[in-house]
């Protein structure tokens, strides 16, 4: 079953996922690929939230070892600081976000070990935080995910979950659904939790 968790933005779509990370491995599941907590400061400017904070970026946690890379950093700040490339892939695609396309490289690289040594892996979820327009829509950021995606379940990966954002849905549907012919949409609540718990028999 591929799970496509998505909804608004900051409803904590990827809190609650990594509460469910944290409950599977206590089942004795694991989680494999990538989840993407925001950078979050507290702010009382104009990029604060209702809860007084500001989101500055993005990192990456790599699954399972729980590496964290920098991902991710808003467009402004980046201009701001001089990280800004246009040359990027992010730059070139407009996205709020500038993502060094080292860092995509990174994580690209983490896939692809995980395609790796899939063989030799007990059964788990496949997590990638998430697809977004350049995986989407231009083919291009995080490949190598969409490539293990795109070999539907496994025995390694029997289910997957990627997050989605809404006006992407029926886009990442269209790519993946031959792939993935049970599948369904989720959002961060329990009964999302109790479905993918029952899906591993948990």
């Amino acid at each position: 079953m591929l799970f496509l968790l998505t909804g608004e933005v900051q409803i904590g779509k990827t809190r609650w996922l990594e509460s469910l990370v944290t409950e599977l491995a206590d089942c004795g599941v694991s989680c494999v690929g990538v989840l993407a907590p925001g950078q979050w400061v507290p702010s009382e400017g104009e990029h604060a939230d209702e809860n007084g904070y500001e989101k500055l970026g993005i990192d990456n946690v790599l699954l399972p070892s729980g590496e964290r890379i920098p991902f991710a950093r808003r467009g402004d700040l980046a201009r701001a600081d001089g990280t800004f490339d246009e040359e990027s892939q992010a730059a070139k695609a407009e996205l709020a976000w500038h993502i060094d396309d080292a860092a995509i490289d990174r994580v690209n690289a983490h896939f692809n070990e995980i395609a790796t040594h899939a063989s030799v892996a007990a059964p788990g979820l496949l997590i990638v935080d998430e697809l977004g327009r350049l995986e989407i829509w231009r083919g291009g950021g995080l490949t190598s995910a969409m490539a293990l995606l795109a070999q539907g379940p496994t025995t390694t990966f029997p289910h997957a979950l990627a997050v989605v954002r809404d006006y992407l849905l029926d886009d990442a549907e269209a790519l993946l659904a031959e792939a993935w012919p049970d599948r369904c949409r989720i959002k961060p609540n329990d009964a999302a939790r109790e479905a993918i718990l029952a899906a591993f028999e948990v």
